[in-house]
């Protein structure tokens, strides 16, 4: 078997070391950063801090992620949508996964340090603790309101972005780190409805396995209108404008329309469509206040 093993590991690719720092997520994470950048600046962001600071946080998101990966091996190997990762298949071993995690981390701390500002490092480092050994390591075993205390941690990119430009922490900023806090759990417990037999084999206390499908599926309802209201904020503090507020009315009615559909019925396709609608949500309300932003610059 440690033949094996070793002949596997012999035959690791760039693909495979690419897939433990979960390329989706991040690039999810990092359209919120560029956002947030974007949002603290009402000029230009120097093209200096926007490449440097973006790649600083990719790499503390990349290094959390492939923590991650290692922490979870072997209740990856018993989940059947995680079963064909890089580190249970054995063409990583968990040494070099932490070896190019903490690569990673190194090269985050140092250019966030030297080529943005000290501030960007500090929140890029207690994010990336966060989830990699508060979360991950703790909170996802330890009880079902796993992802509602540990979606801080991932609801931090905006912030880092914002930190980025401005190299400080502003209640703005703090306000789009609200808005992925409140999304985070709607998001992520329609994928525990999917894979609710799987989160049983792995005996991770998710509400689903807790609670039952039926109050998890109320708590996402609740959440949705949670979301509603905050992401309503921006427009509600100035921050934003009506083109961002038409669209987010927009964004928020298909999701309670999902949301109050997944309620009433057990189409067992229902829990899946309001996962992928979550990313496109998130997705595109950021790209609104995006839009938003530039246009009303341009208006004066």
């Amino acid at each position: 078997m440690a033949e094996l093993t070793g002949a596997l590991t012999h035959n690791a690719t760039w693909r495979d070391y690419l897939e433990l720092t979960k390329p989706r997520v991040v690039l999810l994470m990092i359209l919120t950063a560029m956002v947030g950048m974007c949002l603290a600046s009402p000029s230009a962001i120097p093209l200096h801090t926007f490449f440097w600071g973006n790649l600083g946080i990719a790499l503390a998101a990349g290094s959390a992620a492939t923590i991650n990966h290692v922490i979870d091996k072997h209740i990856d190997g018993i989940m059947r949508r995680t079963e064909r990762r890089p580190l249970v298949q054995g063409r990583v071993t968990a040494p070099r996964a932490l070896l190019f995690a903490g690569l990673q981390a190194l090269l985050s701390m140092l250019i966030l340090t030297y080529k943005v500002n000290g501030l960007t490092a500090l929140l890029s480092f207690l994010a990336l603790i966060g989830y990699a050994g508060v979360y991950t390591l703790y909170l996802k075993r330890a009880t079902p309101q796993n992802i509602v205390i540990g979606g801080i941690a991932g609801a931090a990119p905006p912030l880092l972005g914002w930190a980025a430009v401005t190299g400080t922490v502003a209640p703005h900023a703090l306000l789009l780190v609200l808005i992925i806090f409140a999304w985070t759990p709607p998001h992520f417990w329609a994928l525990a409805i999917h894979r609710v037999e799987d989160y049983k084999k792995a005996e991770i206390p998710m509400l689903t396995n807790t609670h039952g499908i039926r109050y998890t599926k109320l708590q996402i309802l609740l959440y949705t209108w949670l979301l509603v209201a905050v992401s309503l904020l921006p427009f509600a503090t100035r921050m934003s404008g009506v083109i961002y507020l038409a669209g987010t009315l927009a964004l928020n009615g298909r999701f309670l329309w999902w949301a109050y559909r997944l309620y009433r019925s057990d189409n067992p396709s229902y829990p899946l469509k309001v996962f992928r609608y979550s990313i496109y949500y998130l997705m595109y309300l950021f790209l609104f206040l995006l839009v938003d932003h530039y246009l009303l610059a341009l208006r004066f």
